[in-house]
């Protein structure tokens, strides 16, 4: 297990795996275009994330899996910029892209994080990977349920579950998104989920992703009064923030709980509608 200064405590785990963690990225977004290149403290959104994930003990190699369209050649050029491992592939089968960006890096172990969570904890990306490996699961992730603020996204799965995913699901969500077809088949994989260890459940009530402007503008507000005294802020130090500065919680606040969900409230078997909020 990791401490939160990275230190790692005597622990076994058992036959190496290779890790590799996926960051998904575009720039088509019909709420808010281009928002992973919105600027955040002289860089770019994506930029952040990237550096949130790379301060991740447990990530493995790092890639970027951006769309094979003309318009994300500006993600594969900022890789090229940064020395990050790029993926191009289909635009709308995620599935696929991240099955075969994780099959060219020849990963054991593939850890799927969005673009749009520029305020994600590495320490929980690192707790979530452990949590994986400890339990020989199949698919891991801190979503299922979620308890975590929204933007604190880990899944976790297997090599051999991804590609089974990769080869076996056919609806239109289950390639779009990823891992539905893993987490919504309990009969046919081993899941595992991690909860937040404080025993609460923010996942409704404090937003941290990237979807709207309102989005930004915390986002916004809370790297510039964080990242300068510590680039590599906690959860902790954001909630900690939000307690002094109430006011900044409801920036957008309208958007509580507004996630991909709400469109498949009624095909998705293993989500409640109280996980998910109906406003379009």
């Amino acid at each position: 297990m990791l401490s939160r200064d990275g230190k790692l405590i005597q622990k076994s785990y058992g036959i190496m795996k290779r890790v590799v963690t996926v960051i998904q990225a575009r720039t088509g977004s019909s709420r808010f275009p281009a928002k992973i290149l919105k600027p955040l403290l002289s860089q770019t959104v994506l930029y952040r994330m990237v550096e949130r994930v790379l301060g991740s003990a447990r990530k493995g190699e790092v890639v970027v899996a951006t769309t094979d369209l003309g318009e994300d050649r500006i993600i594969e050029r900022m890789c090229e910029q940064n020395g990050w491992s790029c993926y191009r592939g289909d635009s709308m089968d995620l599935l696929s892209r991240h099955y075969l960006a994780a099959k060219k890096l020849n990963a054991d172990v593939v850890v799927k994080i969005p673009s749009d969570c520029p305020l994600i904890d590495p320490l929980i990306i690192d707790q979530v990977i452990e949590y994986f490996l400890d339990n020989s699961f199949d698919y891991a992730s801190n979503l299922h349920p979620a308890s975590y603020p929204d933007g604190n996204d880990v899944e976790v799965m297997s090599m051999d579950a991804l590609e089974y995913s990769w080869v076996t699901a056919n609806r239109d969500f289950e390639r779009e998104h990823t891992t539905p077809y893993m987490w919504e088949n309990r009969d046919l994989f081993n899941i595992g989920n991690f909860t937040w260890e404080t025993g609460l459940n923010y996942s409704m009530s404090h937003r941290f992703t990237l979807d709207y402007p309102e989005d930004y503008k915390l986002i916004q507000e809370i790297y510039e009064r964080l990242y300068p005294l510590n680039p590599h802020f906690s959860l902790e130090e954001i909630l900690a923030l939000l307690e002094a500065y109430p006011h900044l919680l409801e920036i957008n606040a309208q958007y509580r709980g507004v996630n991909w969900y709400r469109k498949h409230i009624h095909e998705l078997k293993s989500v409640k509608p109280e996980e998910t909020s109906l406003l379009d």
